[in-house]
């Protein structure tokens, strides 16, 4: 079988990296020529299009920054399902909403075309090193087919049930990053009230109940204060927990937590710090704080 991929951005270019590494038959598309001739130089294919890409490969992933490029590339009159193929699988790894993701399962569905929505967990360094976490809806016998490339990408795949299911998943685990990343940001503000060093303070929660992977990655950013400029800027957490303060209230959800979590990260935009380190919502905690 051959391979498709769209996007190569901070995420998108670690898992195209694996996936040539480890044999696959891979062809790429994204808008910067230079990352296609980039990748041509180490034994991919090109694409000139989306939908030439779409017209020939077996399995299409996309990657993709939000819900308006991923409904345009995936969706659009001369996107990858209009121009794909009876039993082709179209495997979306953006982070989006519900509603997207089942509308993309719908519309492949009319043209016979198999869709999996997959999102990924792990960062840039999970995608670097082949180990992210990929939750996933849809048909079991597609993502039975879609494994072979799946898991030269991840170390954690998992089918999470129908269709929309991997993206819920996403927004579960979004959630729990967004609200364990202001969580772990109070408790260093703290630290830094007592007087106490953040990287001992870390060291010993790594033994304690209040540790939590966030708490782990957050401290030796904040304990330097390295924010500016991140690999995991808090555009990308602030377009994630906006989509789930729309779901809590399209659903009737009390998620107080997640609202609080979104407002803060929000006001991280609002201030211009936009490629900020989501570790860097200390500073709001610090902002609002009495001197």
């Amino acid at each position: 079988m051959t391979v498709g991929f769209i996007g190569l951005g901070n995420m998108g270019q670690g898992m195209v990296d694996n996936l040539l590494e480890k044999g696959a038959d891979l062809t790429v598309f994204t808008r910067t020529q230079s990352k296609i001739e980039a990748m041509i130089d180490r034994g991919a294919k090109g694409a000139t299009s989306v939908a030439d890409l779409a017209r020939s490969v077996d399995v299409v992933l996309v990657c993709l920054p939000d819900i308006r490029t991923s409904r345009d590339l995936l969706l659009g009159e001369d996107g990858v399902i209009a121009n794909a193929k009876p039993g082709q699988i179209v495997v979306d790894h953006s982070t989006v909403d519900i509603a997207t993701s089942r509308a993309c399962a719908e519309a492949a569905e009319l043209k016979g075309v198999h869709f999996l929505d997959a999102p990924i967990s792990g960062g840039p360094g999970g995608a670097a090193g082949g180990t992210l976490a990929i939750m996933v809806g849809g048909n079991e016998d597609a993502f039975e087919t879609a494994y072979e490339y799946l898991g030269k990408m991840g170390a954690n795949v998992k089918l999470m049930g129908p269709s929309g299911a991997g993206t819920a998943m996403k927004l579960i685990n979004q959630l729990l990053v967004g609200i364990n990343t202001v969580a772990a940001a109070e408790a260093f503000a703290l630290a830094n009230s007592a007087g106490i060093d953040i990287t001992a303070a870390a060291d010993l929660l790594t033994v304690s109940w209040g540790n939590s992977v966030m708490a782990a990655r957050s401290a030796p950013i904040t304990a330097t204060r390295d924010f500016a400029n991140s690999a995991a800027p808090v555009r990308n957490l602030d377009k994630d927990m906006g989509i789930i303060k729309d779901l809590a209230r399209d659903e009737g959800l009390s998620l107080e937590l997640a609202l609080k979590s979104y407002e803060m990260f929000h006001h991280m935009i609002e201030q211009g710090n936009t490629e900020h380190d989501i570790a860097g919502v200390l500073e709001i905690i610090e902002e609002r704080s009495k001197n």
